[in-house]
């Protein structure tokens, strides 16, 4: 069994100084940190600098995409502003040494197609395909997320990710495969990832409540087995949230204290003891 790299999402250390959160991960024996997708917010040099101090790295940067900024909307000006800021994304990972950028075709909570289904793929294909090209000229890899059929309508498995990944055609990266999602839409978290193989350019972590691995009933033996066997050498970030419909009124609220020494320390000591029971087998 490998030993896999490790990032903790820097979403739910939510209205905490950055450089706080990567001495935590840095303190939990991660080997990175995962930045949530608003460039603004982030003074890029310092964050480089930081984490170097640290020793550790920015595996990727999550992106949040708004109903303002959607690939596979009929309105071109919201299509070009989902464009526009997944481009911002790939200059903020320039900025931080991060390889990888999550692209999301689609909007959150956009449940039903607003238009014609076919010209929404074909939009979002366009789309992410000009985003994907400013990508790769500066050595950056996007990788497709899926969400379930309660986030959205517009990819909801591994295979559906695959097949517009081909259709964009390029070679800097591939689909992202997500376990809180993929619990609920894919008949098989191993058999998934087997299917996606060499398309996979980056994972999140989350059990099946969305909290760490071993607090749900995810198969975190099967997920650590199909990595391994897919050979499998990008980022595991865990990118958890608290266990209610709107978790960012819970974080606004400051009720999610787990969420900083205690689920990182969990996470990553969880996965590096499957990995040692693999090993082992």
């Amino acid at each position: 069994m490998r030993r896999f790299k490790y990032a903790y999402s820097a979403l739910v250390y939510y209205g905490e100084d950055i450089g706080t959160s990567i001495d935590r991960v840095a303190r939990f024996g991660y080997d990175g940190i995962e930045l949530l997708g608003q460039p603004e917010t982030y003074d890029a040099p310092a964050v480089r600098r930081r984490v170097a101090d640290a020793g550790i790295a920015v595996s990727s940067i999550s992106s949040v995409i708004s109903a303002d900024r959607d690939f596979a909307h009929p309105d071109p000006e919201i299509r070009a502003n989902a464009l526009a800021y997944l481009n911002s994304l790939t200059d903020l990972a320039v900025d931080v040494g991060a390889p990888v950028i999550v692209g999301r075709p689609s909007a959150s909570m956009k449940l039903l197609p607003l238009a014609d289904p076919d010209d929404e793929w074909r939009w979002a294909e366009d789309g992410l395909r000009a985003a994907g090209e400013y990508a790769a000229e500066r050595g950056v890899s996007v990788a497709l997320e899926c969400w379930t059929r309660f986030e959205t309508y517009f990819l909801n498995r591994l295979e559906q990710a695959v097949e517009l990944w081909e259709a964009i055609g390029l070679s800097n990266g591939g689909v992202m495969g997500d376990t809180f999602h993929m619990n609920i839409e894919e008949s098989s978290l191993g058999d998934a990832i087997r299917r996606a193989g060499p398309h996979l350019a980056h994972m999140h972590l989350a059990d099946s409540n969305r909290l760490p691995p071993g607090y749900g009933h995810a198969d975190f033996h099967e997920v650590l087995r199909a990595l391994d066997e897919v050979d499998y050498t990008g980022w595991l970030a865990f990118e958890l949230l608290p266990d209610t419909a709107d978790p960012f009124t819970v974080f606004r609220a400051g009720g999610h204290a787990d969420f900083f020494d205690r689920y990182t320390r969990d996470a990553i000591t969880h996965m590096r003891r499957l990995e040692a029971e693999l090993g082992a087998a």
